[in-house]
């Protein structure tokens, strides 16, 4: 088996892992929530609304900019407490800390060293 069949293999091993099984359900129900979407959808066009009204240079509307900002401000706060969105942000952090533990294991094989390692024992957590 080559590398690129073994990591494969691993990819293959990974999709069955519960960690990422959770987060593909994390985004079905993310993208499947309509109100969440609904606030995403108007926070993207809010966006692009302060971004076309700044750009007009020292001819912007400085009372409009606030009013999408604000608008802005709420969307992001609505967004970010919703429990789908939560969800997935949960989720998506487990899988970022599980691909950081197989990515240290492969350095840790490749160079012969645990991430982090100092050479000096004294400053180590220990590993062996």
């Amino acid at each position: 088996m080559d590398i690129f069949e073994m990591a494969a293999a691993l990819g293959d091993a990974l999709k069955q892992d519960e960690k990422l099984v959770a987060l593909e359900a994390a985004r079905k129900n993310y993208m499947d929530d309509r109100q969440l979407q609904a606030l995403v959808v108007e926070y993207e066009v809010q966006q692009t609304a302060m971004q076309k009204e700044a750009s007009r240079g020292e001819d912007y509307d400085t009372h409009l900019i606030d009013m999408i900002q604000n608008r802005i401000n709420e969307l992001y706060e609505a967004i970010t407490k919703n429990e789908t969105y939560l969800a997935l942000e949960k989720a998506q952090d487990e899988v970022n800390a599980l691909m950081n533990k197989i990515n240290g294991i492969i350095t840790t094989h490749i160079t012969g060293q645990e991430p982090g390692c100092t050479h000096n024992c004294a400053t180590c957590g220990g590993c062996h």
